[in-house]
């Protein structure tokens, strides 16, 4: 009977310390994840206009893909090699991101680039869409995929730096719930983002009082601008991202002349004004690192036109002429 009671107690005991663990694991994670907010806005913010022109049906299976890739992305690629790099190369981390920084500003400023320049035309277009739209669904979840890697990296990378020095289960577990935790809250959020109209639809149509119906027809009468301001706000936030990402980098790698200007000035306008200083600081940091992500970005499209994808394209040539023999 002493023997059962002490086994009783060490079950007792264990389970105490597993709790202790998974209120530690939640704690941390929570906490990791607010620093992460900004990215989280930008990734939620960005996601929606690789929805934007299909049909209704698509819309949900699109954005379930995209989730799927994401969490791919997070806890099979990112999350082991954020803790590797972090405990044997640390030093690699930095590049690897401005790398990822740049790939934003890159994507952000050719959208922007393609919208002006006379002769292009979006990828998004509806002639597109019927001439070929499984292909056309493909190129947009792979680009999202592509995209919500970067961002997802730097989500990843912000949450490691937040996690308290500890053994690398709990840092991994933590690192887990981070990244279940904001994919759910960014898809989930992108999915009601883009099936509000047809939420709207339903309640002018089956609406029993005349406020609702009017509710709902407001609904679908807004939610194009709303889609058009979120695709804005997705391109903006790729250069903001990606500025801010390589001016940090930038920043640890010890040239820090470029952050401290933005800093400088950004709090010196925001201390001018004198009203809601810590948002207008905010603001005019976010504005500047887009613009310096909008350079960046337009100095690399001749980069990527005229070197870059021409190599790739004949390694993969190679690659092609290598299987078929």
């Amino acid at each position: 009977m002493s023997g059962l009671l002490a086994l009783l107690d060490d079950v007792a005991a264990i389970a105490k310390v597993a709790a202790a663990s998974v209120d530690d694991v939640i704690g941390q994670a929570a906490k990791a994840g607010s620093k992460a907010a900004g990215a989280v806005i930008d990734d939620a913010a960005v996601t929606p206009k690789y929805v934007a022109g299909f049909s209704p049906a698509r819309e949900l299976p699109i954005v379930w893909r995209i989730a799927k890739g994401s969490l791919k992305n997070k806890l099979i690629f990112l999350l082991p090699v954020g803790l590797l790099l972090n405990t044997f190369l640390p030093g690699i981390i930095t590049p690897l991101l401005m790398l990822g920084g740049a790939y934003l500003c890159f994507e952000g400023a050719e959208k922007i680039y393609h919208l002006f320049a006379p002769g292009h035309h979006d990828a998004d277009q509806p002639k597109n869409l019927v001439q070929d739209p499984t292909h056309l669904e493909e190129q947009k979840v792979s680009g999202a995929i592509k995209t919500d890697f970067i961002l997802s990296a730097e989500i990843m990378t912000i949450a490691l730096s937040e996690i308290p020095d500890s053994n690398i289960w709990m840092e991994a577990s933590t690192l887990a719930v981070v990244a279940i935790g904001i994919t759910v809250m960014v898809y989930g959020s992108v999915a009601l983002i883009v099936k509000a109209d047809d939420v709207g639809l339903h309640l002018s149509r089956e609406g029993r009082f005349g406020a609702t119906r009017a509710i709902g027809i407001g609904i679908v009468k807004a939610m194009p601008g709303v889609m058009k301001v979120l695709m804005t706000v997705g391109t903006a936030a790729m250069l903001w991202v990606g500025g801010s990402i390589v001016i940090h980098g930038l920043k640890e790698l010890g040239v820090k002349g470029l952050y401290d200007s933005i800093h400088t000035i950004a709090h010196g306008f925001a201390h001018t004004i004198g009203v809601a200083e810590g948002f207008l600081a905010w603001f005019a940091t976010a504005t500047m690192d887009g613009i310096f992500g909008l350079i960046v970005g337009l100095i690399l499209i001749p980069i990527v036109a005229k070197v870059i994808e021409p190599v790739l394209h004949m390694v993969k040539g190679k690659r092609k002429e290598a299987g078929g023999h």
